[in-house]
């Protein structure tokens, strides 16, 4: 059985982990407000921009640009993985790698080659000891305090930059959608070839319908949309992973502080026990010794 001594250091040691874990909490519900605002801004113009460009697309009468209508082939993917630079959030992290690993083990079931890019150092940690050979980069925004359309664009570009060398035929961008504190969704969201919505999927609209003509072309107009839109939906995609990390690390934090108070609970009984024990103990000791007197 442990000391009194042990015990109490057990004790103190839970409460100063508690401590910690109430202060990452209230920290994490602070930068969550922030995070989901920011989310929530930006859905209506990456939504806007898919009705936008399904519109174009439905009057291209050709195969249309190569973002839209892809190479023609089918071999090589590339999986943008986009996870967060910190741990301590719970299955965040595992729950998006998760998602990626299966993709990777379907795709090489197929025979086709995948190819990984990792944004966020917690994916590449848990992807690199499988699939190393895989990574062709990581790009870490470690130190960012709010994520921007600035820090989105460069890996859009690097992205087009890959697929015009002929690197890749199709690129998938994994992420974490927020939809509460307590519910992300895992989400792959393909990015090249562009998966357009279709116009038999929407609602029927009533009323009268305008008729729009383009000039330039919508060839011209889709080729200056397409990489914007794949530089949007990144963008997107990682204001998602910032509100669903805050909201898991809270949740997460949260859990840690309430186990935290069991574990100083069920310490301070034992406690208890072991000094009303040692305290009986003498009392008997003293109590023989004065009979034996």
């Amino acid at each position: 059985m442990a000391s009194l001594k042990d015990l109490r250091n057990r004790i103190s040691s839970v409460k100063a982990t508690q401590k910690i874990t109430k202060a990452m909490q209230m920290v994490a519900a602070a930068k969550l407000r922030r995070a989901q605002t920011a989310a929530e801004a930006a859905r209506p113009y990456a939504e806007r921009m898919e009705a936008v460009l399904a519109n174009l697309a439905g009057g291209v009468t050709s195969g249309g640009p190569q973002l839209l209508s892809g190479n023609g082939k089918d071999d090589t993917h590339l999986l943008v993985v986009a996870t967060a630079e910190r741990g301590l959030c719970g299955a965040f992290n595992s729950s998006i790698v998760r998602l990626a690993r299966e993709h990777i083990v379907r795709l090489q079931g197929q025979g086709k080659t995948v190819k990984i890019l990792c944004v966020g150092k917690k994916g590449y940690d848990q992807l690199r000891r499988q699939y190393e050979k895989d990574i062709i980069e990581l790009i870490e925004l470690r130190g960012l305090r709010q994520i921007g359309f600035d820090n989105a664009d460069p890996i859009g570009k690097k992205i087009i930059q890959l697929f015009e060398d002929g690197a890749f035929d199709v690129a998938t961008l994994f992420f974490s959608q927020f939809k509460s504190v307590i519910a992300q969704i895992p989400t792959a969201l393909q990015l090249i070839p562009a998966q357009i919505p279709s116009n038999e999927n929407r609602p029927a609209a009533t009323g009268p319908q305008a008729s729009y003509e383009y000039e330039p072309g919508q060839d011209e107009i889709l080729s200056e949309l397409l990489p914007r839109n794949i530089s949007v939906q990144i963008f997107r995609g990682l204001l998602e992973n910032a509100a669903s990390e805050q909201g898991a690390r809270m949740s997460a934090m949260d859990n840690a502080t309430r186990n935290a108070g069991d574990m100083i609970k069920r310490q301070t009984t034992l406690y208890n026990r072991s000094r009303q024990a040692m305290i009986t103990k003498e009392l008997i000791e003293i109590i023989s010794g004065a009979e034996a007197l």
